[in-house]
């Protein structure tokens, strides 16, 4: 099915040269002179890589139709991740480096959503928010909060986030696992 930069939103899969990319921003640009054209920036599900790129308006491109599958990630066996489909206890593996950022998310029996197209595995979806335990940080300054500041913190999955002066070891914190940005601190 063909569709045009007018139809593009945030998501959506497109085959572009080959591949298969999901739209992660775009924005229409009308400049003074000149035709209208529209900036993207994809991930390349097939290889987990972000590009850039421009469109003319009014261009044309296949839409990717995948298909996502509900699974729990098991464990990582080497440079692969294991994950169970629940509705047939399915075992499947992809490659730790396909999936890219996200498996600094990846807990214990996790619920993702699978994604594959035309019956090859692309990649996983996280949860867009998890929650996590501190395991390291520098302990806050009391009375430097004057200008909201920030430090870094160590998570139990080793991930590494930016996190008010205020959150300390121990604790559970929300993160947005898409831009691995700190939400809130969890009661």
């Amino acid at each position: 099915m063909a569709i045009s930069t007018a139809d593009f939103k945030t998501g959506l899969t497109i085959e572009y040269e080959g591949n298969v990319f999901q739209i992660i921003e775009f924005q229409h640009v009308k400049p003074g002179k000149g035709g209208a054209f529209v900036r993207s920036r994809l991930r390349n599900l097939m290889t987990g890589n972000t590009v850039e790129k421009t469109w003319r308006a009014g261009d044309k491109m296949d839409s990717a139709l995948v298909e996502r599958r509900n699974v729990d990630y098991l464990y990582r066996d080497g440079d692969d991740l294991v994950f169970m489909d629940m509705s047939d206890y399915e075992q499947l593996t992809l490659p730790a480096k396909q999936v890219g950022e996200a498996v600094n998310f990846l807990q214990d029996n996790t619920s993702v959503q699978l994604v594959q197209w035309k019956g090859q595995l692309l990649n996983i979806e996280l949860p867009q928010t998890m929650e996590f335990v501190v395991k390291q940080t520098d302990p806050g300054i009391r009375g430097d909060t004057a200008q909201g500041g920030s430090k870094p913190a160590t998570l139990e999955t080793g991930a590494v986030v930016t996190v008010p002066l205020f959150v300390n070891e121990g604790e559970r914190i929300r993160v947005d696992t898409r831009t691995g940005q700190y939400v809130e601190r969890v009661k």
